[in-house]
């Protein structure tokens, strides 16, 4: 009896196997570049702020498409470097370009948005139980980090936070930033220039600057978001600037900030687009337009709910990639992030308004005519 029964289940695999193969030959949509033999590999490079995503859908689509993406995350700063020497096919950009470097390649570069992000302040003090959130404003921490407020119990700190004020402790403040060239830090040194200018300058706005507080020897310099949270998680009584995504993921203490409004937000889904509403009506109408002032508008924009350090982050491509395989992959890639890749999106980053969203989706046009 055994002998047929297995007779039997072998046809029924058989059968199943062959079933299958068929679909994938008649039925399955064919995802390969036609005309095209063997893997193709896109490269990219910049932002560590959206890195965990982009491996996320990088990694997606490859699995979708076959087409390979190979993502560094080297910092923006080094991204963009790397796109405009064209070691990269694509780089992804924090901030966008700025308007002195727009207009050296208008025409010849798109600016995509693919990504709502936020930066979080995180902080290590052993005295402030896990579920109680530190309050802070832009002002103090402009001061914190031009190295004037040293100490946790400084008067300023404990009047925005009343309801702890006994606990902080009278320990020195360990300040940490990144040491590379980085998006992340464009993002932050602009938030600190637009809540308090009469503290922070233009002259202490990029992507790399001399921080006022390491005059002090308080200061500690970490290499990329990981870098500069591992600082915060080993050092006592120290604060950061980090991705939201990196903190909520590991589980990091945030702090509350304070917004235009006044009032005190912590970062979510609702404050992250809150603060993006206040800015659709000035976004460009093409990838191909400047978005240099788009940064800016979207930090500590207006409204109760609006959490104060919000950013887009950018894919940089070129207009004309003169190879039809790299066009076509790419474009995948990008209508890939844009439609189904807005759906499965990690905590600490957030979908793009179907506004901003069809900005991106007319590069798909462009690049198809120019190559």
């Amino acid at each position: 009896m055994k002998e047929p029964l297995l007779q039997s289940m072998a046809i029924i695999m058989t059968v199943l196997a062959l079933t299958i193969a068929l679909y994938f030959i008649v039925l399955a949509p064919d995802t390969r570049l036609e005309g095209y033999h063997g893997t193709l590999v896109i490269n990219g490079a910049g932002s560590t702020l959206v890195a965990p995503q982009i491996l996320e859908w990088s990694k997606e689509f490859t699995e979708k498409t076959g087409i390979v993406i190979e993502y560094s995350p080297t910092g923006s700063g080094a991204g963009r470097a790397m796109f405009f020497n064209k070691t990269v096919v694509f780089a992804v950009s924090d901030p966008p370009l700025d308007r002195e470097t727009y207009l050296e390649y208008r025409g010849r570069i798109l600016q995509l948005p693919i990504v709502l992000s936020a930066i979080v302040i995180t902080y290590n003090i052993p005295e402030i139980p896990r579920d109680i959130q530190l309050n802070l404003t832009g002002r103090i921490l402009a001061l914190i980090y031009n190295g004037e407020i040293t100490r946790w119990n400084d008067e300023r700190i404990k009047e925005v936070n009343p309801a702890i004020a006994d606990l902080l402790p009278n320990k020195e403040i360990v300040v940490v930033h990144r040491s590379d060239s980085s998006g992340t830090t464009r993002v932050f040194t602009g938030y600190l220039n637009k809540a308090a200018p009469d503290i922070w300058g233009n002259e202490l706005v990029g992507f790399s600057i001399e921080w006022p507080v390491d005059r002090t020897g308080r200061g500690l310099g970490g290499k990329g978001n990981e870098g500069v949270a591992d600082l915060v998680t080993s050092t006592p009584y120290s604060i950061g600037y980090i991705e939201a995504s990196y903190a909520l993921y590991v589980g990091m203490p945030v702090a509350r900030l304070e917004n235009k409004e006044g009032y005190f937000v912590t970062v979510s889904r609702e404050n992250v687009l809150s603060a993006v509403k206040h800015v659709l009506n000035q976004l460009p109408d093409s990838p191909l337009e400047d978005f240099s002032m788009v940064l800016d508008a979207l930090l500590n924009t207006p409204g109760p709910d609006s959490y104060p350090i919000v950013s887009f982050s950018y894919m940089l491509i070129y207009s004309d990639y003169k190879d039809a395989y790299v066009t076509e992959a790419l474009s995948r890639f990008i209508e890939y992030i844009l439609i189904e890749g807005q759906n499965r999106l990690l905590p600490g980053y957030y979908q793009l308004p179907n506004e901003v969203a069809e900005i991106g989706l007319k590069a798909l046009e462009i690049i198809s005519r120019e190559s």
